[in-house]
């Protein structure tokens, strides 16, 4: 494949509420050459999103969100998931600044600090949606309690719990979303280094 192409050749709205459903009729180049046959796909459209694991060095503790989701309505007795803040970027809005303003609406954490870890796709064989991952530094000696906005309906049970715990949740498959799992692993290679890191700041 010389060039990787797509073209377009046909796009509508089949559905449009919460988020939307489009349909592409498309076709690509191929790596053995020349053009695909023209192929239909759905696309689950939703804007761009933030995900941020926020971390106590001093405790050695993360902060764990449990809220229901729709997604897992097919497991009724795991409809509640184990997650970290999370939040869409609003037109205007970095997503530094969703990463703040999520943390305090749903854990009621004031972030202290901030590193990019990645940006990457959740499931790109059929959703547009690209998450920002972050890891804030925060208090967590008083984290705890429901947290959320009433407005948009959301019901957040907030708990800081030691890593080696969270760790122990994931192993043991009590963690099912995939964005906590890479966030807690990414923790688990880089923790000692950010935790040096932030903890050298304290002292200083």
């Amino acid at each position: 494949m010389s060039e990787k192409q797509f073209e377009i050749l046909a796009r509508e709205t089949v559905y449009q509420g919460f988020f939307r459903l489009e349909q592409y009729t498309l076709k690509h180049t191929l790596y053995r050459g020349g053009w695909s046959r023209p192929i239909t796909r759905e696309l689950f459209r939703r804007g761009n999103c933030v995900a941020v694991l926020l971390y106590d060095p001093e405790r050695d503790e993360v902060v764990l969100i449990e809220q229901f989701r729709v997604g897992a309505v097919l497991q009724p007795r795991r409809s509640w998931l184990i997650e970290i803040v999370a939040g869409a970027i609003e037109e205007g809005e970095t997503a530094a600044e969703v990463a703040y303003r999520e943390a305090l609406e749903e854990a009621g954490c004031v972030i202290q600090e901030l590193l990019e870890i990645q940006q990457f796709y959740t499931t790109p064989g059929g959703c547009s949606e690209r998450i920002t991952l972050f890891c804030g530094r925060v208090d967590s000696r008083t984290v705890g309690g429901v947290h959320g906005l009433a407005e948009e309906d959301e019901d957040i049970h907030v708990t800081a719990i030691e890593f080696a715990e969270v760790f122990r949740m994931l192993e043991d498959g009590k963690i099912e979303s995939g964005i906590p799992i890479i966030a807690i692993q990414w923790l688990y290679i880089h923790r000692e280094t950010l935790r040096a890191a932030w903890l050298k700041k304290s002292d200083a």
